[in-house]
């Protein structure tokens, strides 16, 4: 069986096809040869202020505390928790046809989360392809959440390239998605099971997983470019499916085994230390890359030697940290060490984009960081989270094929924009 789930919302220009795309890896293992990437999306990011101005930290930590929650188990699954359910913040949306004739559907791309569901806002169109199941859906997302039916359905990523009996959550009911149609998730098998409430310890084939069972794609590799960008809504960002596409990012890409270390060995998981200049503010340690959460979370101890370090004010409207001008000049790198390699988050990559401070009820002229706290201290197995205001700055690869995750830099890591 098959399904979908979670997230927010944009709306940006149709999709294209990257139709022939050759390139070399450098990987912390063995030399892999890279295959040609036939399936590329352009993603957007738009912020949801459907309901007023956001609040950043307490969608993230909401999300953050229900992934944590999660224990491979069914009967302890994400859907039986009691998290506060709050609208997404931020999202970043790819265009996605179901049907035929296909009915296009804004989906959150969601690392975190790994099932694939429509009908938050658009409805579920069913066509000849549409096929019910009967078997009923539900996934709680610390964002969120919807139950319904799953059917399969045909998929259309692209320029009319189809993925056949993809498995959908059709919702009946949502909450937390407000101009946004749902999900497509792209984490790891592992977060389907418990899904599908009458085969709790069933497990549904992603997106991702069926372009390589149906042959599209000869590697289950997801590659993602985000950039930087200061306005409300923008087509900033692209999806690969199958490979890497590089000509977004510089260098070369170096890649990390997946953590061994639960819970973030449920999810695309990485073990990084985190140095504030030269000093060392988290310890090696296991948590998370994760394109569904916005900002960067650290174990509540880190957190709180890098307030100190800053010299930051915890700003109460906004619950982010805030500086003065003169301790943003002051700003040393923030550097995340993972294996051999150090990704280097510049002055201007740790605060929030100052032309966007009123979507996040802040003043103008204030500067935010985009730093903040888990919530829970170091030591329980999740405790970082590298959220999209991390990704901005790097190339990521998410690679199940050879269990690891890749980082790049690009044109914008040292961007200016914010």
């Amino acid at each position: 069986m098959i399904l979908t789930s979670q997230y927010s919302l944009i709306m940006f220009p149709a999709a294209s096809l990257l139709t022939t795309l050759l390139l070399a890896l450098s990987i912390a293992a063995s030399p892999v040869e890279v295959r040609n990437s036939p399936v590329t999306l352009p993603i957007a990011r738009r912020l949801n202020t459907s309901g007023g101005t956001i609040n950043l930290l307490q969608h993230d930590q909401s999300r953050a505390a229900a992934l944590k929650s999660f224990k491979g188990d069914s009967t302890l699954s994400r859907r039986t928790g009691s998290i506060t359910v709050t609208n997404d913040a931020v999202g970043y949306i790819a265009e996605v046809g179901v049907g035929s004739p296909a009915t296009n559907y804004y989906l959150i791309v969601d690392t975190g989360s790994s099932n694939t569901w429509v009908g938050a806002d658009t409805k579920y169109v069913k066509t000849s392809t549409s096929v019910d199941t009967g078997d009923a859906v539900e996934v709680t997302y610390g964002s969120g959440s919807f139950s319904g039916t799953e059917y399969t359905d045909t998929v259309t990523l692209g320029s009319g390239l189809t993925i056949t009996a993809q498995s959908i959550g059709v919702a009946a009911t949502s909450t937390g998605f407000t101009g946004v149609d749902g999900i497509i998730g792209i984490g790891p098998l592992i977060l389907t099971e418990g899904t599908l409430t009458n085969y709790p310890d069933t497990t549904i084939p992603t997106v991702t997983d069926n372009l390589y069972s149906q042959g599209i794609i000869s590697e289950i590799v997801v590659g993602i470019s985000f950039e930087p960008t200061t306005t409300e809504s923008d087509a900033n960002g692209e999806l690969t499916f199958g490979g890497v596409d590089a000509t977004k990012y510089t260098g070369t890409l170096a890649y990390t085994p997946l953590t061994t270390t639960a819970p973030a060995s449920y999810y695309w998981g990485i073990n990084e230390s985190i140095t504030y200049g030269t000093t060392t503010i988290l310890a090696e340690t296991a948590g998370i890359v994760d394109t569904g959460t916005t900002l960067i979370l650290l174990a509540s101890n880190a957190y709180a030697e890098y307030k100190s370090a800053t010299g930051a004010t915890l700003d109460a409207t906004t619950g982010l940290l805030r500086i003065t001008t003169t301790q943003y000049s002051a700003l040393k790198a923030l550097n995340f060490v993972v294996g051999s390699n150090t990704y280097t988050l510049t002055a201007n990559a740790q605060i929030w984009p100052r032309s966007l401070n009123a979507y996040i009820g802040g003043t103008t002229s204030y500067i935010y960081l985009v730093v903040n706290d888990l919530g829970t201290p170091s030591g329980e197995g999740l405790d970082f989270i590298n959220g999209y205001t991390f990704l901005e700055r790097f190339y990521s690869v998410f690679d199940t094929t050879h269990s690891q995750v890749g980082f790049a830099t690009t044109a914008y890591t040292d961007a200016t924009t914010n």
